[in-house]
């Protein structure tokens, strides 16, 4: 019990305490634990500072220490309390000190100051290992807090994963549950033996024996604990009479700062605070919410940070919001915090806002100005950059020559004129001769502009009409394009007084206008040449291709359907060809080929091609000697284009043989009764693509019911396909059953070609087949 006495408002105390005072007083810590003795005793607020120092002293602990003690030890109010001789004058009671604990290690001394920094159980769980971890080996820290069912819930942890807390989040009333015993007892459990202890006790940990030896307390708290903390550790063993009595005191710390993270925040905010803190992260702009420090005489030392936006927190120098918490000064602001703390100390008396700046910024580059308003019992502080006059210029002409433009102004009362360095430039004028009168302006531009030019002047001058007019000027033998934008400033009766405006050169863009309508006529045109050459190749091709009138076709005996689909993208026509003809010697020519490119000169080289096979085979050429020929003829006429694929076969009734070569084309797809096959290509290169070329021949005898078909890649290629995945296509399409009747070409053909929006290339088929029956 402390008594009234006069006493001077600063207590002296120990050497060893010199400094206690002035570092609690930086927190509400000390206040709170000031009105609790005021509150027990009816003391005035010095002799409660007085008697929390004496009581420090005498229990060899440091103030904040003796406060979070003293605020653990407050038994609450109840009714029969009220009545009680020993209940204080505020209605409650305080328990006795603890035993004195030696710290020579200044453990505790730290850790009752970092449980200043503590904002939730977590966070008291963290700072609890911290600080045990090297003097005691603890691997975890856990806190149970007492359920109103008779069960504990998980309050606080550190050092367990997720595993174990989800499992361990609220437990029922168990028996041999050591935090449930602790709450029970208000004594500690010490399990130092893991066989013994897993037979006893349910053990916590996943699996249990994770944790070797653990110690349980109670966390006093007036009459009775309501909560436990568990320090867990992975290796065995005793703990000692020094840890124990450690764990005793950090419980006893521990029981104030439970105490008034129930009841709120150390520092004392309302719940108006506690609520804007939680959106300050979706908040643009910098902006930070802060509360104030004050001292035990009341004097604000300083300012703790309790919410900042993800901008402030940049401006605090980290990212995230590693800040909280902090004090200002611990922080990194742009502004030198004492510079704010009159406006701010002014906000928070008087509600009134507040407005500063702009401070000097870091080599004067940029300043900000600070706003503020109060908020219950904290401020709302907000930061906007406020760039140097200097910069601010230099960023001006940086636009100005980026847009190619300038601003002017002109006085209409005084006559005065007044215009940037960038509208010379853009006029063509030298700037010693000084501004122009906007009356003077439409005198720059060409001729044919002046009228509208003077026009929109005018109208400007009178009437105060914006003005955004396009005009040319001659400027060192050349026409540049330039706009003038204008708005006039009237005087109260509607009178223009002051134009500002800007002139820009545009004779870069209006350059690249004429250059695109330039290239789009010149692309018309040349859509126009391609449609007409188009015409003329599809014209030239059908007649040097054309398609029989009556299908199927007979030749030496094999009923024959012809195939060809133009392609139906781009202007040009295509260099596919066919040829189907019964030789004089009772033979028959099949040849299906592919000249590369598009247009003219690509018909025009089929049409040789086509012909000159016909001839040289039907004059007794073989088909790979007709093949080398083919080759020469590309490779030296003039007048035949690139190169060529082609595939040729001679057909001999008699024995039903098919003798065929091929260069560079895919290879003809055989389908024999229920079985389809591509016949195995002989060798041959492209022609038109080496001087020296080798072919080879390969003979096919066929029977009745043989399905025999040539094509062109064509029907077998997509864009942005393997050419194997269409010759797998192609043979599941013609494997597939279908009505053998004349026209039956058209089911594979649509087959093939589902899905195309359009043909990007010429398709050509022959379709073969073989009668049933003898020839």
């Amino acid at each position: 019990m402390c008594h009234a006495r006069s006493v001077s408002s600063e207590p002296v105390l120990p050497p060893e305490h010199g400094g206690a005072v002035e570092t609690a007083a930086t927190s509400a810590v000390l206040e709170r634990a000031k009105g609790a003795i005021m509150a027990l005793t009816g003391c005035s607020a010095d002799a409660a500072v007085e008697e929390l120092s004496q009581r420090a002293k005498a229990g060899h602990r440091t103030l904040i220490e003796q406060c979070w003690i003293t605020l653990g030890g407050l038994v609450p109010r109840t009714p029969r309390a009220l009545g009680d001789p020993a209940a204080g004058p505020g209605g409650g009671a305080h328990r006795p000190d603890p035993p004195v604990t030696r710290d020579p290690s200044g453990v505790l001394a730290r850790l009752g100051e970092d449980l200043l920094r503590v904002r939730t159980r977590r966070e008291l769980a963290g700072c609890l290992l911290e600080h045990l971890r090297s003097r005691l080996g603890a691997d975890a820290v856990i806190v149970w807090a007492r359920l109103p069912a008779g069960g504990v819930e998980l309050a606080g942890h550190a050092g367990l994963d997720d595993a174990v807390t989800a499992r361990w989040r609220q437990t029922p009333p168990l028996g041999g549950l050591a935090p449930l015993d602790t709450l029970r007892t208000g004594e500690p459990r010490w399990l130092e033996d893991l066989a013994g202890d897993e037979e006893r006790r349910l053990l916590i940990g996943d699996p249990p024996g994770n944790w070797r030896s653990s110690a349980w307390l109670p966390v006093p708290s007036g009459e009775a604990a309501e909560a436990s903390v568990g320090v867990l550790r992975e290796s065995g063993g005793p703990f000692g009479p020094d840890a124990r009595e450690l764990l005793r005191a950090a419980a006893q710390l521990c029981a104030g700062r439970l105490r008034t993270l129930g009841a709120g925040p150390v520092d004392g905010a309302g719940a108006a605070l506690d609520a804007v803190a939680a959106v300050f992260e979706a908040l643009p702009g910098a902006v930070t919410l802060l509360r104030p420090l004050r001292t035990a005489t009341g004097r604000i030392e300083d300012y703790r940070v309790v919410a900042v936006t993800p901008e402030a927190a940049d401006l605090l120098g980290a990212t995230g919001n590693p800040q909280t918490g902090l004090r200002l000064r611990e922080c990194r602001p742009p502004v030198p915090p004492d510079a704010l703390w009159p406006g701010l100390r002014h906000t928070l008396d008087t509600a009134e806002p507040y407005t500063g700046g702009p401070f000097a910024g870091q080599e004067g580059a940029a300043g900000y100005v600070v706003r503020a308003e109060r908020l219950g019992d904290g401020l709302v502080v907000s930061w906007t950059r406020v760039d140097a006059p200097e910069r601010q210029e230099q960023r001006l002409a940086d636009v100005q020559r980026l847009g190619n433009l300038g601003w002017a102004n002109w006085n209409l009362v005084t006559q005065e004129a007044l215009w940037s360095d960038q509208v010379h430039a853009v006029l063509g004028l030298d700037p010693a001769d000084g501004p122009l009168p906007l009356v003077a302006l439409p005198d720059l531009a060409v001729p044919e502009d002046r009228p509208l030019f003077s026009r929109a002047v005018s109208a400007l001058l009178s009437e105060g009409r914006p003005l955004d007019v396009p005009f040319r000027v001659r400027s060192a033998g050349a026409v540049r394009h330039l706009r003038a934008v204008a708005e006039a400033v009237t005087d109260a009766d509607g009178t223009p007084v002051e134009v500002h405006g800007f002139v820009q050169d545009l004779t870069a863009q209006r350059s690249a206008e004429l250059a695109l309508v330039e290239s789009e006529r010149a692309i018309l045109v040349q859509h126009g040449v391609l449609q007409a050459e188009r015409a003329l190749a599809g014209r030239l091709q059908h007649a040097l291709l054309p398609l029989p009138r009556r299908q199927p076709l007979h030749l030496a005996g094999l009923r024959v359907e012809v195939a060809y689909l133009p392609a139906q993208s781009g202007l040009h026509v295509g260099g596919d060809w066919f040829s189907a003809v019964e030789l004089p010697d009772g033979t028959a020519l099949f040849v299906v080929g592919d000249v590369a490119g598009h247009g003219v000169d690509a018909v025009a080289t089929m049409a040789q091609l086509r012909f000159t096979t016909k001839g040289m085979v039907s004059t007794g050429s073989s088909p790979t000697g007709a093949l080398t020929r083919l080759n020469t003829l590309l490779l030296h006429a003039h007048d035949a284009h690139g190169t060529a694929t082609m595939v040729l076969a001679r057909y001999h009734p008699d024995e039903r043989r098919l003798v065929w070569a091929q260069a560079g084309h895919p290879p003809p797809l055989l389908k024999r009764g229920g079985e389809v096959r591509y016949l195995d290509r002989p060798a041959g290169m492209l022609l038109g693509a080496a001087a020296t070329p080798w072919f080879e021949e390969a003979e096919c005898r066929l029977e009745p019911g043989d399905r025999l078909l040539l094509y062109t890649d064509g029907l077998v290629e997509r864009p942005g396909e393997l050419i194997d995945v269409g010759l797998r296509r192609l043979a599941e399409a013609a494997g597939a059953p279908q009505r053998e009747v004349p026209g039956s070409l058209s089911p594979l053909l649509a087959t093939m070609l589902e899905g195309e929006a359009e043909r990007r290339d010429d398709v050509c088929v022959l379709d073969i087949r073989v009668p049933d029956g003898p020839c």
